[in-house]
């Protein structure tokens, strides 16, 4: 059985397959047949042993708070000889990505990546940034 063209006249269109060959000529009328849909049964919301998403708001509040103070003050992550601190800075944005995944309530699936952006990972790299800041001071 030859389908019939494509009802909307482009090619990459689905084309429409009669019910039966005699109804080939009446095709506007024909009905038309459905492939079947492997519907799965949708989950009603996270397994017994995840906790529900939350946002938690320490953690987003300490993104914002990095994001809006190196925005207005991008000296803060200088040197004593005026050149970018990169390491600090990489604690710093380090900590901002994951005061934003953890704040929000984003819980990545991978072990790794779930503990490089959690609320804990949030506080180390505010530490260390810290930390770094300080030992260049002295």
């Amino acid at each position: 059985m030859k389908p019939l063209g494509s009802p909307l006249g482009s090619p990459l269109a689905p084309t429409l397959t009669p019910a039966r060959p005699a109804d080939a000529k009446r095709a506007v009328a024909a009905p038309i047949r459905v492939a079947a849909v492997d519907k799965a049964p949708l989950a009603a919301g996270p397994a017994a042993t995840e906790e529900a998403p939350r946002i938690r708001m320490l953690p987003l509040l300490l993104a914002i708070t990095v994001m809006l103070g190196i925005t207005a003050w991008p000296g803060a992550l200088a040197g004593p000889a005026g050149a970018a601190d990169h390491p600090a800075a990489m604690a710093l944005f380090w900590a901002m990505s994951a005061g934003f995944v953890a704040g929000v309530g984003f819980r990545p699936e991978n072990l790794l990546i779930r503990l490089l952006f959690s609320p804990l990972a949030c506080w180390l790299g505010v530490i260390l940034a810290g930390l770094r800041m300080a030992s260049l001071i002295t």
